[in-house]
């Protein structure tokens, strides 16, 4: 079913609790990035961030992606908040993600890290709540613990004690869904073979893109019934403190642009539709009216099979965030091949 409406952002609606299962793309929402991933990256105030929040609901967009290491939960509360008190949205249209950080994995402290963010929501629930990262930190009130010299303080955390404690927050009803975010196929069958597992993950949260197409962890998300779901999905608006200035401007590759003038589409659309049609959850970074449009009208249009084995080939299994910085952690995930 082909749905145009601004109403609904999905397509043949599988619910693994609230969390629709495929054919689906949504607004993600991150503090220092707006624009198109072909334009430099600007910082941005966090009143555009609530602006921005407010016209994505208002164009159509239900699911918003957010993190407690992002510093604007407070702003997209205000937004939804917002448009629940206008009449535009009931508060069960809205499908909103957050995230555990790195320093909450200790499972006493899960629990604490859910309900700071639900405190800067100012919301009683979220829909969906993620492990961020794999790799821990060391508690503390900093995002990146450190220690005299400068060096982040990680810490090993049993994560299937951080799952238990993660069902619990779903138990508690704090969440309707849980799920992971940035996993390995391996960490993965960690938790599914986790002894009294309660809750799988509905979702793995990666990068993906055309040129880290993710196949192989597609196939298995696919064959355990879990979501993947895309970020990065239009490439990276190059922040230099996480991203190679070298790195290649996916929305500018010639063989996507070539496909994008061939359907009278753009480059963005053409590469929110491959997800599309591969069953993947693709996250749309963008702060500009124009350009929520013009993704929400990915859900408009058809690409043929040859197109897809063409968008399929650009894969160099190349990340725009491979990193790196906790490479040398024993859950690093980015070292296996999928």
């Amino acid at each position: 079913m082909m749905v145009t409406s601004c109403l609904f952002w999905a397509m043949a609606l599988l619910k693994i609790g609230r969390y629709y299962e495929s054919n689906c793309f949504c607004l993600c929402i991150s503090l220092l990035l707006t624009g198109s991933s072909a334009k430099p990256m600007e910082k941005v105030p966090l009143s555009k961030t609530l602006e921005s929040t407010k016209i994505a609901i208002d164009t159509g967009f239900r699911h918003i992606d957010s993190a407690y290491v992002y510093p604007n939960e407070k702003e997209i509360g205000q937004a939804i908040r917002s448009k629940i008190a206008d009449g535009v949205v009931r508060r069960e249209d809205i499908f909103l993600t957050t995230k555990l950080w790195c320093t909450f994995h200790r499972p006493e402290l899960v629990d604490i890290g859910l309900e700071r963010s639900l405190k800067n929501l100012q919301l009683d629930y979220v829909d969906l709540f993620l492990i961020h990262y794999p790799m821990s930190i060391k508690p503390s009130e900093a995002m990146l613990t450190k220690d005299g010299n400068g060096k982040i303080l990680f810490e090993t955390v049993d994560l299937c004690a951080t799952w238990e404690a993660m069902e619990k927050c779903k138990d508690a009803g704090l969440t309707k869904s849980i799920g992971v975010s940035n996993f390995n196929r391996r960490q993965l069958e960690m938790i599914l073979k986790k002894p009294g597992l309660k809750y799988k993950p509905v979702c793995n949260q990666v990068e993906c893109h055309p040129y880290l197409n993710q196949k192989k962890l597609l196939d298995f998300c696919k064959s355990r019934d879990i979501v993947l779901v895309a970020y990065g999905a239009l490439g990276s608006q190059r922040p230099k403190a996480w991203v190679d200035q070298k790195a290649p401007f996916l929305l500018k590759d010639p063989v996507l642009c070539a496909m994008a003038k061939k359907h009278n589409r753009s480059p963005a659309q053409i590469a929110l539709r491959y997800q599309v049609q591969r069953g993947v959850v693709a996250l749309a970074q963008s702060y500009e009216e124009n350009e929520m449009k013009e993704n929400i009208q990915a859900l408009e249009f058809q690409l043929p099979s040859e197109d897809m084995e063409v968008l399929n080939g650009l894969n160099r299994n190349f990340r725009y965030f491979p990193a790196n910085i906790a490479a040398e952690h024993p859950n690093f995930p980015f070292s296996d091949e999928y």
